[in-house]
C-alpha cells in the first residue's frame, strides 16, 4: 500500500479494501523496504485464481459495451483522452 495515493482512495479505504481481500486469501501484505510505515498488497495464487477467471467476463463485456459501440476514430480519439488523463492522475504534464 506504499506509494502514491489515488484520487478518491483514501488510506483508510484503500486499507479495508486489502483487508477484505485478505480476508478471502486473494492478496498478503507484505513491508515495503524503503517506507517503513507502508505495505504492499500481493497478489496471492487464489487470487490470481479469482482474477484469471473474472477477466474472460469483464474483457467480453467491455469490448461488448464499449468498444464495439464506437467507430475506430471514436476509438483513437478515447485513446488519446485516456492518455492525458492517465498522466494528469500521475502527476506528469498537468493541462495548462
Amino acid at each position: 500500500m506504499a506509494g502514491r495515493r489515488r484520487p478518491g482512495s483514501s488510506r483508510s479505504r484503500l486499507s479495508h479494501a486489502v483487508s477484505r481481500l485478505e480476508q478471502l486469501g486473494w492478496v498478503r501484505r507484505e513491508e515495503c523496504p524503503t517506507d517503513r510505515r507502508g505495505q504492499f498488497a500481493v497478489l496471492t495464487e487464489p487470487g490470481s485464481t479469482a482474477r484469471t477467471a473474472a477477466a474472460p467476463g469483464h474483457v467480453d463485456a467491455v469490448r461488448r459495451h464499449l468498444f464495439d459501440q464506437l467507430t475506430p476514430e471514436q476509438v483513437d480519439q478515447l485513446r488519446i483522452i485516456s492518455e492525458a488523463l492517465v498522466k494528469h492522475l500521475a502527476g506528469n504534464n498537468p493541462p495548462s
